[in-house]
């Protein structure tokens, strides 16, 4: 991984953790696979650290043009899905 997850300098500590995990679940969605449950989870609790849509838009568009990896397709297919797993492969 030569790219930054984008984060905000004010958030906490746990925050921070909280928006990483979120990022390193979507990369995982693309790289391998992930538990559908724990990324809508983990992204519950991005919500909680993000909740305007145009932040999460903005770190989104960060994110993926620092990665490459798309987080709302990721997000619509574990909503959509009824699999335990999910790829993004």
């Amino acid at each position: 991984m030569s790219y930054h997850y984008p984060i905000d300098e004010t958030w906490t500590k746990e925050e921070v953790i909280q928006v990483v995990q979120f990022f390193s679940l979507v990369e995982q969605a693309y790289e391998k696979n992930v538990d559908r449950t724990v990324l809508l989870t983990v992204y519950n609790d991005f919500k909680k650290v993000v909740p305007s849509k145009s932040e999460e838009k903005k770190l989104f568009r960060e994110f993926e043009q620092g990665s490459g990896y798309a987080c709302f397709p990721v997000i619509r297919h574990a909503r959509d899905s009824d699999q335990h797993k999910i790829s993004m492969k």
